[in-house]
């Protein structure tokens, strides 16, 4: 269906009887049909999609039963929006209408959840609270449970696996599970954990503890994805035991300003700091967390040698994790046990766990070792992690390591314990340093296996679902879907041989010493199976595999491919494109394909000047198929932009440009731009910092801007206690098109200083002065949200006007014109932004105005971004929901897909991407294709050029085809109880 703003043909598809009826009728209005021919301009609030229930947008009456409905016009001015607010879980209304007749009809309406529309005003629900940022009001203080398991030390199976976050993109570190059959331990928790453990089917409800070996975003960076997931685990929800050094209460003081308390309650720090909450009276002596029937968790502190005698760095504690393992009894011998008198029966059993009993036949005692056979040591794990050469320093002299040692001399005493597995967590470029290897050799012969990041892992894809789904998405286009940004293998061998060896000592070909893969096992119990299980490593996955698959579940994709290519191939002719019937081979064209007139910015545009990169398209939290928001804009050689910086961002970068062409990405972003604090938008953003500041160390630059909420400066000034993010903050409220107005303007315009008491709804005139006319919305003038977005107390300081023009001049570096912030309803704080580019002069001096990028970040549809959205080259709007849940997304305040398409109509916005989707839609979200002539579906890893916009939505039918057999599902089970380890 055409949008009005390019539109000026007759739609074919009116029937001759509507025509009929538009004319006959004499009214005020100008009948629907000659408003279809009218050039009409797209700020009007009118959406030519076919009318539905849940329409936020539609003009038609209310009365879906008549056959002659008509639209209702208003002056070329922007209508005012009526909301209709939702308080817990009902609809309820909310006009200022004292009829009563109205009020009842309008209360029927509402029970049926159809929007109304009275006197030209359009009205959409929304909730209220969760808005205002009221609804945690709503739910009871809670204290999150705890699983209390009964353990089985007799015949209990135990492994430590290597779980590989991290392994193929270099990003976080990997994890190591400690299983019992009762009981769960997971030593690091990186970003990615939570993805990783869906896909390789851990529950995460079975896990009792998480140890951190250190505390920064390489370690912990899945942990606030983690806690606020088990806290939404069933009615009551769950929390697990975090252990980490001291400065884990940086971490925990950083968290509170998104995650509840009661999902902290039972994190622990240790450590001989002020911080820690309990601790040890030096660093030499081991601190136990964990003593039962199963096993014994100690803990030993690594300090760099350089802090001796003064106070250490925050982030540069190091912990050795030591895992022991009760030992085996012997054999139960019963000719002894008759021997001594006994006779068969409870006693046997109380000799076997341990206990002296006395005989039956004899006036003796009888003790364990009188009829057991000889008991067998228990099996000691070490979880070592040295990241640098002065841990090393220290880690040789730690004097309660001498009794693990190995005794060479043959002497070896009652109480030398034996060390069987030592995993090494540490850089290789610290584990294979002469001191290191020189520690390791202490041991004799247990079995170390080198957990640090190593090449090898690279080019096996960890997250095997979602490279399976990239595979195929890129056969069918590989325009925007390129290839993963994987090593070659050639530079596999030569950086493997960089990180592996050092001088003569070869760490992989060493006797005892092996190189961690993803799933690799070291089983424990039983005994008779100690040693290394390799059989649940997953093995390379070639592409052409996956195509081969492809090929024969679906033949017609070739051809299918064969169509996508041509769209680049056309010379710039604009064809009709092809969508596929219903039975997927009936070729149908689609005549509104040629009716697209293309916007003047994208006159001679390069393919070098613009690419949005959707690294994250899922909510909520990761899936298989679909990782958390954030969308990369690249500007190529002037840098890049991230709008949203969800748990996984470093890695989805690395997936799509390589471990090496990521670090450039990071090393030259411009800015970060976050919508709003919750957690799925920002915990990848500390690791992305923390990053930037490595890569850029000892060279001259300045620190990153990060735009954002106000909530969201809190927790970074917390965190970096614990790291350093090198990096400026900038309130979004700071960024709105008023303030950049008063920026620019002289000293007379600027805003008044003066700070009013907090919440006060009074504000300066140049604030009142929007682009958006506010009157009768959820930020109208002296309501509750406008005066938490627009206080000039805290929005345009001195330092924020200093930011804004750092801003400024990053941004005109970029090429681009703005960056401008405005409200959005969804909770306290939230924000959608436009970007828009610099004019160019192309060859004979003609001016050619840049491209408009605008992201809705999580939103209901609101006037805020419909204006924003005017006339925008591309609209990057979330859909969280389909059509039929729309009680739903008023509830969580979020869009429908045809909400999404509809604003994005009514803006007269070139292209609509459409994101954010719920997990439980794994691969392909439900949408209605009618409705989709300018629009696509995103997936992560998808990368639209600027100069591939026309093409957009010529795709869409062929994506739809790829999915064909895909069973729609609700994956919510595997969300919410994360997948399992059985």
């Amino acid at each position: 269906m055409q949008n009005l703003s390019s539109s000026t043909k007759p739609l074919q598809n009116l029937s001759l009887k509507q025509e009929k009826q538009s004319e006959a009728k004499q009214m005020p209005q100008i009948s629907s049909l000659r408003l279809l021919f009218s050039p009409l301009k797209p700020s009007l609030p009118f959406c030519p999609s076919k009318p539905k229930p849940y329409s936020i947008f539609t003009v038609l009456s209310s009365s879906s039963s008549s056959s002659s409905k008509r639209y209702r016009i208003a002056p070329n001015n922007h209508r005012s929006f009526r909301f209709r607010t939702r308080e817990n879980s009902t609809f309820s209304s909310r006009e200022n209408n004292s009829d009563n007749n109205i009020k009842k009809k309008s209360k029927e309406r509402d029970k049926k959840q159809v929007p109304m529309e009275e006197n030209g005003n359009q009205s959409f629900g929304y909730n209220k609270r969760r808005a205002e940022g009221r609804d945690k009001s709503d739910k009871a203080k809670r204290n999150l449970q705890m699983k209390v398991r009964k353990l089985n030390p007799t015949n209990t199976i135990s492994y430590v696996q290597i779980l590989g976050t991290g392994m193929d993109t270099q990003d976080t570190s990997p994890s190591v599970l400690l299983f019992f059959d009762k009981q769960r331990f997971i030593f690091n928790a990186g970003e990615g954990l939570q993805r990783f453990c869906t896909e390789h089917k851990i529950k995460l409800s079975k896990i009792d503890h998480i140890f951190l070996s250190r505390v920064c975003s390489e370690t912990a960076g899945g942990i606030p994805g983690l806690l606020l997931t088990l806290a939404g685990m069933g009615d009551e929800g769950m929390s697990v035991n975090i252990w980490g050094p001291s400065d884990l209460q940086y971490l925990v003081d950083a968290m509170k300003s998104f995650i509840p308390h009661a999902a902290m309650v039972h994190t622990t720090s240790f450590g001989s700091d002020a911080t820690a909450q309990f601790g040890a009276s030096n660093f030499t002596d081991p601190i136990i967390l964990v003593d039962n029937e199963v096993v014994k968790i100690s803990a030993l502190l690594l300090r760099p040698s350089c802090s001796k005698g003064s106070a250490v760095k925050p982030g540069d504690m190091s912990v050795i994790y030591l895992c022991e393992l009760p030992e085996i009894m012997g054999k139960f011998d019963p000719v002894k046990a008759k021997a001594l008198g006994l006779n068969p029966g409870p006693k046997y059993s109380e000799l076997q766990s341990g206990q002296t009993v006395k005989s039956d036949r004899q006036n003796i005692m009888v003790h364990p070792s009188d009829v057991m056979g000889p008991s067998i040591p228990g099996p000691i794990v070490f979880l070592v992690d040295c990241p640098t050469e002065s841990h090393v320093e220290e880690l040789l002299f730690m004097q309660f390591l001498h009794s693990y040692y190995a005794d060479y001399s043959g002497n070896q005493s009652e109480n030398e314990k034996t060390v069987t597995c030592i995993i090494h967590l540490g850089p290789a470029s610290v584990i294979s340093s002469p001191n290191y290897q020189k520690w390791m050799k202490n041991f004799g012969s247990a079995q170390h296996i080198m957990a640090g990041n190593e090449m090898k892992n690279v080019e096996i894809p960890i997250l095997k679902s979602s490279a399976r789904i990239a595979a195929r998405l890129n056969y069918l286009c590989p325009q925007f879907f390129p290839a993963p940004g994987i090593w070659s293998l050639k530079q596999l061998k030569s950086s493997k041989e960089d990180y592996i060896y050092s001088g003569e000592v070869c760490v992989s070909k060493s006797a005892g010493r092996i190189l961690a893969e993803n799933l690799l096992k070291f089983t424990l119990r039983p005994h008779a199976h100690l040693g290394l299980d390799k059989s649940n490593i997953p093995s390379l996955m070639a592409p052409s595999e996956v195509i081969n698959e492809l090929l024969t579940e679906l033949p017609e994709i070739v051809d299918a491919a064969q169509h996508v290519r041509q769209f680049w191939h056309s010379s710039g002719e604009v064809k009709r494109d092809i969508a596929f019937g219903q039975d997927n081979n009936v070729m149908i064209e689609e005549p509104w394909l040629g009716e697209n007139i293309v916007p003047s910015c994208l006159e001679n545009i390069r393919r070098d000047d613009m690419e949005i990169v959707l690294l994250g398209t899922g909510s909520s939290q990761p899936s298989k198929y679909r990782n958390v928001s954030s969308v990369y804009i690249n500007l190529f050689s002037k840098g890049g932009l991230l709008l949203d910086c969800g748990e996984g961002t470093l890695g989805q970068l690395k997936r799509r440009y390589g471990v090496e062409g990521a670090d450039s990405v990071v090393r030259n972003l411009t800015c970060i731009w976050i919508s709003h604090i919750h957690a799925d938008h920002h915990t990848g953003l500390a690791r992305i910092l923390a990053l930037r500041h490595d890569l850029l160390k000892g060279m001259p630059h300045e620190p990153l801007l990060v735009v954002g909420p106000r909530q969201l400066k809190r927790f970074l000034d917390a965190y970096q206690q614990l790291e350093d993010l090198d990096m400026q903050f900038l309130d979004c409220r700071s960024t709105t098109s008023a303030t950049w107005e008063a920026c620019e303007g002289n000293s007379e315009s600027k805003l008044d200083h003066s700070a009013p008491a907090e919440g006060s709804p009074n504000i300066t005139e140049n604030v009142n002065k929007s682009t958006v006319k506010t009157e009768s919305t959820l930020f109208a003038r002296g309501s509750r949200m406008q005066s938490y977005w627009k206080r000039p107390g805290n929005l345009v300081d001195n330092n924020a006007f200093a930011l804004l023009s750092n801003l400024k001049k990053v941004l005109n570096d970029a090429g681009l014109e703005t960056l401008i912030s405005f409200p959005v309803v969804h909770c306290l704080q939230a924000f959608g932004v436009v970007l828009t580019a610099s004019e160019r002069i192309n060859s004979v001096g003609k001016v050619i105005p840049g491209w408009k990028i605008v992201y809705s970040g999580d939103t209901r549809p609101c006037p805020e971004l419909v204006e924003a959205s005017h006339g925008a080259t591309v609209l990057v709007h979330e859909a969280t929901f389909e059509d039929d849940l729309m009680d739903e997304a008023v509830a969580k305040n979020h869009s429908t897909t045809k909400e999404a398409i509809e604003v994005g109509n009514l803006a007269g916005a070139y292209r609509i991407i459409l994101t954010h989707f719920s997990q439980r839609y794994p691969k392909i979200p439900v949408f209605d294709e009618s409705h989709m002539h300018k629009t696509c579906i995103a997936f992560d890893m998808m990368s639209v050029n600027v100069a591939d916009l026309p093409v957009v939505p010529r795709v869409l039918p062929y994506l739809k085809l790829l999915f064909k057999n895909e069973m729609v599902v609700d994956e919510l089970d595997d969300v919410n109880a994360v997948s399992a380890f059985s």
